[in-house]
């Protein structure tokens, strides 16, 4: 039995990290940042920043980039 696949569609303040590395803008996958901005269907503005809060990049992505993290369990 195959199960289904929820892929969920990354919006505005959703905390996500990257599935590919971006080297022109210095980020590699895995990093995590926060949308901060949908710009249209495929891209959003995402902001990257450290443990203290500090930003050190708003970058645009591709929605196909990026997985959605999730901090509490969600039923299966």
């Amino acid at each position: 039995m195959m199960s289904s696949v929820n892929i969920e569609r990354p919006g505005e303040l959703d905390v996500v990290a990257l599935l590919v590395g971006l080297p022109d803008a210095k980020l590699a996958r895995g990093q995590v940042g926060t949308i901060v901005e949908v710009l249209n269907d495929e891209m959003v503005l995402v902001e990257f920043s450290d443990n203290q809060g500090r930003g050190y990049g708003i970058v645009p992505c591709r929605r196909s980039d990026l997985l959605v993290l999730h901090y509490v369990s969600q039923a299966a």
